[in-house]
């Protein structure tokens, strides 16, 4: 008796440790390395840097393009205000009431003949009128495709290639694609305050996304269904935030994002599945790398910026912070583009 369980007890632990050395032997995962390759003034310009895929930048007043390899190709200041896109800019002032849309090349493509302040978004063009109730879409020759106005004023927006997301202070959120036709229309509701914070579109415009309310503040996801739009996707959030946040669906339009106080939502929209992380102050940009599948999230609160990259669905696999009057990102193939004040750096992107 006494030596069966011996022999039981020799093979429980052998049982044991064949089991352990089988997982403990696993391949490791891959960790995450940003490599730094060289960091490059705005202001030392290199006019004949000029390539067909230069990178935009907006750092303090000052607005322009630079390439993959560090050389800046323009470098525009301005007093009141500006917009930049990978396609077009323009600098304008509190009275503007014409752009003058250029290329960064720096050659004028076009002039719009109306009032407002211009808002680029790749080779889109609007302009917000000055009721502060309406926005147009134009073409860079001026003519104008549609215009949207309501009696509230603007409180968010969002474009893609979907179409573009407006939301209002009354609480009314409205998709509208490129040909001025109107996709989806509804008032969210479901808090004592109705304001639109927040509001984001897929890039197929099928889906619009959007932070409502305040008592009681919410995150409402709603999908096109035929004439009709179906929320499919909706909750609560912990705390309530007065100011204009950010909203943005994953590129394949699997996974959405918003910024709320305190934190970032993850939104898993194929399992209806949500995750928050905490953040502290206003997420200016989330950019995805394709070729890593990461997420790059840059957030703000006061001088202090902080670059997290996540793994989807929500695992936080790095997050740096650093002082800065203003800053932006960029994600190009294996490189990621930081803009710090005057200063513009490139990192390398592997796993290994």
């Amino acid at each position: 008796m006494k030596d069966d369980r011996k022999l039981k007890l020799f093979v429980s632990i052998a049982l044991f440790c064949f089991i352990y050395i089988l997982f403990a032997f696993r391949p490791l995962e891959k960790e995450l390395h940003l490599t730094p390759d060289w960091t490059v003034s705005v202001s030392k310009v290199n006019a004949s840097a000029y390539e067909s895929s230069l990178i935009p930048f907006k750092l303090g007043q000052s607005i322009g393009y630079f390439t993959e390899e560090g050389k800046v190709s323009s470098c525009v200041t301005y007093g009141f205000n500006s917009s930049i896109s990978s396609d077009y800019y323009a600098t304008y002032n509190a009275d503007n009431t014409v752009t003058e849309v250029k290329t960064p090349d720096g050659l004028t493509a076009g002039k719009i003949n109306a009032a407002g302040f211009p808002f680029f978004e790749d080779n889109r063009i609007y302009v917000f009128m000055p009721n502060g109730s309406s926005v147009a879409r134009y073409e860079v020759s001026g003519e104008k495709l549609w215009e949207y106005e309501s009696f509230a004023p603007i409180t968010a927006f969002s474009s893609t290639a979907g179409g573009a997301a407006i939301g209002f202070a009354d609480g009314h959120v409205v998709s509208v694609r490129d040909n001025g036709t109107i996709d989806q229309e509804y008032y969210p509701g479901g808090s004592a305050v109705p304001v639109i914070l927040g509001v984001g579109i897929s890039n197929d415009g099928n889906l619009l996304g959007c932070v409502s309310g305040q008592k009681k503040q919410r995150f409402v996801v709603s999908e096109r269904s035929g004439e009709h739009s179906k929320i499919i996707f909706h909750e609560y959030l912990p705390s309530d935030s007065t100011r204009q946040t950010l909203v943005k669906f994953s590129s394949d339009s699997n996974t959405a994002y918003y910024n709320y106080m305190g934190g970032l939502g993850i939104v898993d929209l194929k399992n209806s599945k949500a995750s928050h992380l905490r953040l502290d102050g206003a997420v200016l940009q989330i950019e995805e790398s394709e070729d890593f599948a990461l997420v790059f999230v840059l957030s703000k609160n006061g001088m202090k910026y902080t670059l997290t990259v996540i793994e989807p669905f929500d695992h936080v696999l790095s997050t740096t912070s650093f002082e800065a009057k203003s800053s932006f990102i960029q994600v190009r193939g294996k490189y990621i583009f930081i803009g710090k004040d005057g200063e513009v750096s490139r990192l390398t992107i592997s796993r290994h």
